[in-house]
Formats: structure tokens, sequence, C-alpha cells
């Protein structure tokens, strides 16, 4: 269908007059000209046409669009919030009116709230259309005069300047979606706090996704920003038996079904986030026999998800796109397995008759390969936050729409001259026609949201409402490379593509203070939201998600901007493009900050296990004040903390760490039973300081082994038990370190007596004769006398 009729029917007849002049902009283009006219010697295209039809579309109709999409915005807004005023508040207090009246002002709600949301949901329609008008206008004009004139770069930077395609409409949505529960609890139509309790049974742990684009100018800060918080999941090729940690990102392929009619991709545009979508996707060569993975998936409109996956090998593909081969090998093992049946075999049958009905009901075949390498950020055995980075982004033909010159043979499922010739980024031998480069890279943060982990961590906010990323959360690869390689077969186009002909770098404090708008603005919906919930008797633990003041709340109680911002806005004149993250041995409270260091900072305390002097052990010192401190009033202990809840799982690293250690202190006691045992042995029957002093040794060596052995012991328990008590204990290294320098300063003090006496042998017996009593009133003077 051509755009004119496409948009002839999706006119809203009290708007009609609002909408692009699709058929006024044609005939500015004179599109019926087939070869240049000469009007008086001058060519059918003058200068001056240009400027009128650059003007008519990119200054008239631009600004009529925007102009009503931005007051009809704000007079629903006005409609929505003089319905809140309606409703019981703490100076309307819901006594004052008898139960009649208040079903009476909800039945008029509900009137009001229809006509709201059904335009609402054509303002949208209406948006989307005129925005897709643009980009047919300009592209025909390009096409046509492209050799002299181009104005898309125009429109899209124009586009990019008007908020008619970027508007946010669900802070409204759930505006009303609050207005439509309250009413409907007056009339009885619903019950409040069942409905909510399912509504958290099913959100609990689920993922939310928040997708970015990258600017290559902030690629490498953001890869070492994520770096410091998560480690780089390592990919294993199923040809490697060994991990290798030089192995290079994995690239990853994914060909994409549609009709010949796009359904899907419509589908997808039309409700901006839910939909179906099939693909294969591998990953690395296709001659590397790699597991290839044929999925449908299903987005509902909220994060519900629904996906079916099923493994093929490549010679089996052909024949399970045309249904004539349905797993029967993999059924039989798994009935083998499991019993015919058994719940995972019924299962499984239900999945591939699923996709193959999807499949041929749909007319479904291959028409868009996506390319990437994979950047994956993770803690390994905790998937609470996933972070994935796709570079090389490359989107292409996969299609036989054209039989003529089909871009892949109809009677084979993939492109045969890319993966036969292992073609890889930027695959210079395709056509450009055929071929999109996308030139950012895109970054998606998945997060657990559960009642035990939320969006909550600083360092993930930071980044993303930071000057290094875009959020663009509506971006899908399917849709993106659809809309760009196959614009003449659909009608309809998202929003984000304006966005490619602009710079999407930022200035930091530009950032954030367009965040801070952001969050005020949004402050304000929730605010409102919050009352209306308040109004209802919803219960306590719905409006404390909802009407909270603010979506980070720390960092508007502290006042403080974050380290990276601070170090940008103090060298704003420099319009650095990226900005530092402080080293994270700069968190916490640093010995140099300029304060003063307090009694534990020095003295015998610091090598005292009670006075520990570690980062950690100040830490817990000063959180001591907090466990300390008597509860207020309703408030209760717990008894069992939500970090020891739920399976122990201690990284690998953390037992190691505390079995070296141990090793460390056997080698030092094994050393020194070593010494001794030399030393004891050398010494001879006659030289008891040696002995003696072996025998001191031998006992630090005895020491040094059962506190080495206590030690672990201790450190085990308080990992096993996940205590918050300091590791650190120096009092073993303490008197070791002690006694082993007063053994050596003794040792060295009597071999050098020893040395002194051998040297003066006659000094040594005058001195003592002379010191000796009278021969007969001591018995021992017999004995000096013979001396």
């Amino acid at each position: 269908m051509r755009f004119g009729q496409t948009l002839s029917n999706a006119v809203y007849p009290p708007w009609k007059d609002k909408y692009l002049e699709y058929d006024k902009i044609k005939k500015l283009l004179r599109e019926d000209e087939t070869s240049p006219q000469s009007r008086g010697g001058q060519t059918g295209w003058t200068e001056r046409d240009e400027e009128n039809f650059v003007h008519e579309l990119t200054v008239v109709q631009l600004e009529k669009v925007n102009q009503h999409q931005v007051d009809t915005f704000n007079a629903l807004r006005d409609r929505a919030a003089a319905l809140e005023t309606r409703l019981p508040s703490p100076d309307n207090e819901e006594n004052s009116h008898s139960e009649q009246e208040w079903k009476t002002v909800a039945k008029d709600m509900l009137t009001e709230l229809d006509n709201i949301s059904k335009e609402l949901n054509e303002l949208r329609k209406f948006s989307r259309v005129n925005y897709t008008g643009f980009l047919k206008a300009a592209k025909k004009h390009d096409r046509k005069r492209g050799l002299k004139y181009r104005v898309r770069p125009m429109l899209q930077v124009r586009l990019s300047q008007t908020p008619f395609n970027q508007e946010d409409y669900s802070p409204l949505l759930f505006r009303l979606s609050a207005m439509y529960s309250w009413a409907r609890q007056k009339l009885g139509e619903e019950e409040g706090s069942g409905k909510e309790t399912n509504s958290d049974v099913r959100q609990q742990d689920s993922y939310k996704a928040y997708k970015f684009w990258v600017h290559v100018d902030n690629l490498l800060e953001v890869k070492t920003y994520i770096l410091r918080r998560l480690p780089v999941l390592v990919y294993n090729p199923q040809s490697v038996k060994v991990v290798d940690g030089a192995q290079k990102d994995p690239t990853l392929t994914s060909i994409y079904f549609d009709s010949p009619n796009f359904d899907l991709y419509q589908g997808k545009v039309d409700k901006a986030t839910s939909g179906d979508s099939v693909r294969l996707r591998w990953t690395g060569l296709l001659d590397d026999k790699p597991e290839i993975v044929l999925e449908k998936k299903t987005v509902g409109d909220e994060i519900d998800s629904r996906d079916i996956r099923v493994t093929l090998k490549e010679k089996y593909i052909e024949s399970f796109l045309k249904g004539e081969y349905k797993l029967e090998k993999q059924i039989q093992k798994l009935e083998d397995r499991l019993g015919p049946d058994a719940d995972e075999v019924k299962t499984f049958k239900a999945n591939v008759n699923e996709i193959q009905s999807f499949i041929k009901d749909k007319a479904l075949e291959p028409v868009l390969r996506a390319s990437y390498t994979r950047t994956a950020f993770q803690i390994p055995g905790d998937d609470r936050v996933r972070v994935s980075l796709d570079t090389d982004l490359a989107f292409i033909r996969e299609d036989a729409l054209d039989s003529d010159r089909p871009c892949r043979d109809p009677e084979d499922w993939h492109r045969s001259d890319i993966d036969q010739n292992q073609l890889e980024y930027p695959y210079p031998t395709i056509k450009k026609g055929e071929i999109s480069r996308f030139q950012h890279a895109v970054l998606e943060i998945k997060i657990k949201e559960s009642k035990r982990f939320s969006r909550g961590n600083s360092w993930l906010d930071d980044l993303m409402n930071s000057h290094l990323v875009k959020e663009e959360k509506k971006f899908s690869k399917f849709v993106h490379g659809v809309a760009l390689l196959f614009e003449d077969y659909v009608n309809s186009f998202p929003f984000w593509l304006s966005d490619l002909e602009t710079d999407i770098r930022r200035d930091p404090v530009t950032a954030f203070h367009e965040e801070q708008e952001r969050e005020a603005k949004q402050a304000e919906d929730e605010m409102a939201v919050g009352s209306v919930l308040a109004s209802s008797k919803l219960s306590s633990s719905f409006k404390a998600k909802t009407a909270s003041p603010s979506k980070f709340p720390e960092r508007r109680i502290s006042g403080h901007l974050p380290q990276a911002l601070q170090q940008s806005l103090r060298q704003a004149d420099q319009l650095q493009s990226t900005a530092e993250e402080p080293d994270s041995d700069d968190d916490g409270i640093q010995g140099g900050n300029g304060t003063a260091p307090g009694p534990s900072a020095g003295g015998l305390r610091a090598y005292l296990p009670a006075f520990s002097n570690s980062r950690y052990a100040r830490r817990h010192r000063q959180g001591a004040a907090w466990e300390d401190a008597p509860l207020p009033p309703g408030v209760k202990d717990p008894g069992v903390w939500i970090k020891d809840q739920g399976p122990l799982k201690v990284e690998a690293k953390v037992w190691l760490a505390n079995q070296r250690t141990f090793i460390k202190w056997q080698h030092i006691a094994v050393l020194l039973a070593t010494l001794s045992l030399g030393l004891y042995n050398a010494a001879g029957v006659d030289n008891n300081i040696a002995r003696a002093l072996s025998l001191v040794y031998t006992a630090f060596a005895a020491f040094a082994a059962i506190w080495g052995w206590g030690v672990y012991m201790w450190r085990s328990r308080l990992i096993t038990e996940r205590s918050g008590k300091d590791f650190d204990n120096v009092v073993g290294p303490f008197i070791v370190s002690i006694g082993l320098a007063i053994a050596l300063i003794l040792n060295f003090a009597f071999k050098y007596n020893a040395t002194i006496m051998q040297s003066h042998p006659n000094s040594t017996v005058v001195t003592q004769l002379a010191t000796q009593p009278p021969l007969g009133s001591n018995p021992e003077g017999l004995w000096v006398q013979e001396l």
C-alpha cells in the first residue's frame, strides 16, 4: 500500500487539518516529472523550488504537527489533573460525600478517562504516522533531487529538536491507571488488595532491560567503567575444551524472519514494546558447526515475555522450516530417557508444533541478518545484573522478495556468500543497498527486579544517567534493520531513526542538568499518582513503591554530584568528552582527605586486633554505632538479615585466600623447625646457649603451626556464617616477629660476648681471680687455685 493511502486511512477526523499535507509536499516536489524540463533557459528544479520545498517540509509542516502534538498532550495532562482534584484527599475527606455521590463521581470519571485514553492513543498514532510521512517525503526528495540537493540530514536535525516524536506517554498512562483503579473499586468492579498481591507475585524475580547507544569515542571508557564492577564472561567455543583467557569476544549472528508484508515488524512498531519475533541464532562462524537455536519470542505490554527455543542442526533447518521434519530424533531420545508421558516430552512437542504452525500461518521467511561482536559482563553464578555491549553491528538483507535479484537463494535458509566465504565485519563484498553498518555500540543492562534486589546500585544509576550513553529504551535490532533496509516495503518507522543523524555525545554538565529536569518532572507525576493511590486506600506497600518523590533518593538527600561529574564540572571550560571515574581505592574513608586521623590512626592500637586500622574494619566500626542504636517505635529486629538468607554462595577465591594464608603459616613453622633442628645438632653437648636458643625457635615453630591452624578454622567459620566481623588478626604475626627479633638479638649478644672472651683470655682470668673470696672462706678456692 502506498504511504499516501496509509496516511489517509490513519487520519483522526477531529484533527484532519493538523496532519502532514503529503499531497501538497508531492506537488511541490513535482514528483510526476520524469526528466528535467526547461523554463526560460533554466532547469526544471531551481534554487527557488528547493527553498520552497525545504521551508514547507521542515518549517511549516513540521511546526504545525509539532505544535498540535504539544498542545494536545498538555491539554490531556490538564484534564487528567482536573480529574485528580475530584478525588478524596486530606483536604477533601471521603466522608464529606455520601457513598452514592462518590459512585456518581466515579461514573463520570470513567467516562472522562475513556475519552482521555482514546485521544492519547490517537495522539500516539498521530505522532507515528506523521513522523513516517516526513521521512518518506525526504526520501522521495533525495531520490529525485539527490544529485544536487539532499534534505534528509537537515530534516533529521529538525526532528531531533522537536519533541513530538520523543514524548513519553508512560507517566500520564500511569496516572490514568491509578484513577481507573479508584473508580472501579468505588463501583465495586475490582478488588485492590488481591490484584496487587498477584502483581507482586508476577513481578518477583523478573528482569527489566535498559538499552543505550554508546558513541565510539566513549566506548573504551564505558568498558573500563563496567570492568571495575563486573568481570568479563570469557567465551569458550565448543571446539575448545579448555577455556582460553585470550579468546576474543564472540561474533553473534541472528537471522530474523518476517512475512512479505512485514507483519511482525509492523506489529512491533505499532505496539512499541510488545509483539512476536522469530529468529535463528548462533555464535561464531557457521563452518565451526555451532549450536543453532530457533527462537520464537512473544513480548507483552510491560515486562512479560515468553520464549520458545529448539536446537537444530544445520542440515535439518530447511526441512524444519518447511514442516517436513519435526525433530523426531530428539523427541525419541527424550521419550527413551523420561518416558512418553513425561511433562518435558509433552512441552517439547508442543513447542515444536507451535513454532512450525506460527511460521506456516504467517508465511515467514528469513529477511534480515544482524551480526555483532558481544562483550558480556556478569559475576559468575550471580545473574542479578547482566550487561552486554554489542559492537561492529551490521544489518544485511537475507530476503528473496525480488525474484529477479534475490539476496538469498529462495531454496536455502541463509546467504551462502557470507557463510561459505567466512566473511566478517565490515563485510566489504556486500553490495551497498544490502548492508547497513550501525555507527554506535549498543549497551543493554538487565536487572533482576525482586524483593531482595532492585535497581539501587549507585554505579549503575550514574552510568545510565551519564553523558557517556544515550538511552534508547525501545531499540530493537530487528526493527532497526528492517526500517533501514526495507523502507520501500514498510509504512511505519521507529522514532529513534532521527537520532542517527545527530551527535549523541553530550557535555557532562548539560547531561546532568537534563537529568535533574527529567527527574523533577517524573517526581511530579509520581506524587500525583501517590495521592490518587492514597485516596483509594490501597495497600501501603504499593503506595511506597509509586509515591516516592525520586527514583534515586540517595542522590537527592546527599545533595552531592557523582565524583565523575564533579570533576567534569571543575573542568567544564575544557569541555572534556569523558569523565574520570575514581579508582576503587579512593572509595570510603581515606587518611589523606584532610580530616584528623583520630586516635586509632597510629600507635600500638593500630597493631592490636581490637583496634584494626584496615579500611574494612573502620567501615564496620562506623556501622557499629548504628547497629547499637535503639530502634524507633514500631520497628522490630528481623532476627535474620537479608544477606544471611538463601543458599550459601561463596566465591572460590575467598576459600583459596584462606587456604593460602594457612599454607604460609605452615611454611613459616617448617622453616623455624628446620632452623632449630640444625642449630641444636650443630651446637654440640657443651654449647648450652645454642641449645637453649634452638628450643626457643622450636617453641616459635610450634606456635606458628598452631596459630595458623586456629586462624584458618576461625576464618572458615566466619565465611560459612556470613559474618560481618573483621578477618584480619595481627596477634600471631606480632608475637612471632617480636619473639624472633628478641631471640636473634640475644643470640648476637651471646656470640659477641663469647668472641670477646676468646680474644682476651688472660684478662678474663685475672678478673675472675680478683673477684673471688679468700681460700679459707670459700670451698671453691681450690678450683681457682687449680685454674
